[in-house]
């Protein structure tokens, strides 16, 4: 848990330096950053009170008073009664206070620009994606972000799928970089041989943002295999894990597959759990440390024909 609270600390110094949070002269205006997102606010909410800007910017309410004193003093805003609640007044940005508005977003903009200027176009979408990942989790909203879509596998994804499954098991179960050698000999060999009448890849995402994987390839003699199930940690009990194996066995079943059979290990719990449920069975078990660690490998088994 330290180190976890250790590098956010150190996202935290590293964001306010990057972006000059910390300067008195926020996007070298005359104004704070504090300053800044008040003259922002009024002039995106016109007609908003002050009892509303100190709960949503969590200010002092006599801190924002002199902020608003000052504004008036330099003609930025002018208030009105509210005719709901004559004990408040409501705030509007000026001509001049306007024209400030303005400028502020231009600067800020262009800060944005300048900051991603040495980033390709996918290092900037990465970006964006990791950005409203990180506001879905904190307003623990991750999964009402947008609807989930299912899509068949297109170029630049199983470069996804191999770093994503890689990041997750060798930073989550401590494995090697072998895990990482035989996802990409996988994903290889469905590509290399891909047959789109009896295999299929779907992707999972939200919003453009991938969220998860699986793969049907043709085992031969009747036999699908299921491979690089992946459900990433922003869409985890929202179901995604059962969606993607319910589309992967419809599909082996409508392409005639006697069964289904898969490998994974017995620390998988979850994955485990969607097998059992979905039908499959256990039909062997071996001991081995390809990927470092001591682990069960299991072969799980589903039998899409009655007996």
């Amino acid at each position: 848990m330290s180190d976890i609270l250790d590098t956010i600390r150190s996202f935290n110094r590293f964001y306010t330096d990057h972006l000059g949070l910390l300067s008195q002269a926020y996007l070298q205006s005359p104004y704070s950053l504090t300053e800044a997102r008040v003259i922002y606010e009024i002039g995106a909410r016109p007609g908003i009170v002050a009892a509303d800007l100190t709960r949503d910017l969590h200010l002092d309410p006599a801190y924002l008073s002199r902020i608003l004193r000052r504004f008036r003093s330099s003609q930025l805003t002018h208030s009105e009664r509210d005719a709901d609640d004559r004990r408040s007044q409501k705030l509007f940005l000026t001509e001049t206070g306007m024209a400030e508005w303005q400028r502020l977003g231009e600067q800020s903009r262009r800060q944005v620009a300048q900051a991603l200027s040495p980033l390709g176009l996918d290092a900037q979408r990465a970006l964006v994606e990791a950005m409203r990942n990180l506001q879905a989790l904190l307003e623990g909203t991750a999964n009402d972000a947008g609807p989930l879509v299912l899509r068949s596998h297109r170029p630049g994804d199983m470069g996804w799928v191999i770093e994503a499954q890689t990041r997750f098991y060798t930073e989550t179960f401590g494995w090697n970089d072998q895990f990482e050698a035989l996802a990409a000999e996988v994903a290889g060999q469905f590509l290399k041989t891909f047959d789109p009448a009896l295999e299929r890849g779907w992707i999972a995402e939200r919003e453009g943002q991938r969220l998860g994987s699986i793969f049907i390839a043709n085992g031969g003699d009747g036999i699908a295999k299921l491979r690089l199930l992946y459900v990433d940690q922003a869409a985890r009990g929202a179901g995604l894990g059962k969606l993607l194996v319910g589309e992967a066995i419809q599909f082996a079943r409508r392409c005639g597959y006697r069964q289904i059979m898969l490998w994974t290990n017995d620390n998988l719990e979850a994955a485990r759990a969607l097998y059992l449920k979905a039908g499959f069975r256990l039909v062997s078990e071996e001991r081995h440390t390809l990927f470092g660690p001591e682990l069960t490998g299991q072969t799980w088994a589903l039998d899409l024909r009655p007996a």
